[in-house]
């Protein structure tokens, strides 16, 4: 099917609500056969996650989710700051919150969160060859414990309630097929 069949066309966007982390917009569109319809659309930097390796070990955190109101294990990651390259913040992201350097960092792909709602990306991550700061530097807002958990104990439970984060199986399941083409 030719492409513009499918392709609606944004006429206009109105700003809804602006927050720290996303800013919700009321987009009106028209269709490829010419109806109108009004969506709604977040827009929100670009995100890193990376999936840093540790011997036998993933290195995680555990930390408060609001949304989904209970604790989360989750790889580290974070915001991509204005200017600042996703290599950069996956490095950034990955020693403010283990409190670990890596030596060795991979990019594995990218993925939009939710297309139907979020123009955003998430960027992936391998870290290897990782080395101890000492140290987390956290944000203001964030409360952080990092963890060494077994890899084949993150496989069998990503998805599960301890390990919610659609994205993080996404990550996991880009670091697996990375993994499988160095074999």
């Amino acid at each position: 099917m030719e492409d513009a069949k499918l392709t609606w066309t944004e006429k206009s966007k109105r700003e809804l609500l602006k927050t720290v982390v996303l800013t919700v917009n009321e987009i009106d569109s028209e269709s490829p056969t010419g109806e109108n319809g009004t969506y709604i659309v977040m827009d929100a930097p670009d995100w890193v996650i990376v999936v840093p390796r540790l011997g036998e070990n993933f290195l995680m955190v555990r930390q408060w989710r609001h949304g989904n109101k209970s604790l989360s294990i989750e790889f580290p990651g974070g915001v991509i700051n204005k200017g600042e390259k996703p290599e950069e913040a996956a490095k950034r992201e990955m020693e403010e919150e283990t409190g670990y350097k890596a030596g060795n960092i991979v990019y594995l792909g990218s993925a939009n969160p939710n297309p139907a709602l979020m123009r955003n990306y998430a960027h992936f991550f391998a870290a290897e060859d990782l080395v101890a700061t000492g140290e987390q530097h956290l944000d203001e807002d964030e409360f952080v414990e990092y963890l060494q958990i077994p890899c084949d104990e993150v496989y069998a439970k990503i998805g599960s309630e301890e390990y919610p984060h659609a994205l993080m199986m996404s990550a996991l399941l880009k670091y697996k097929l990375w993994k499988e083409k160095q074999l």
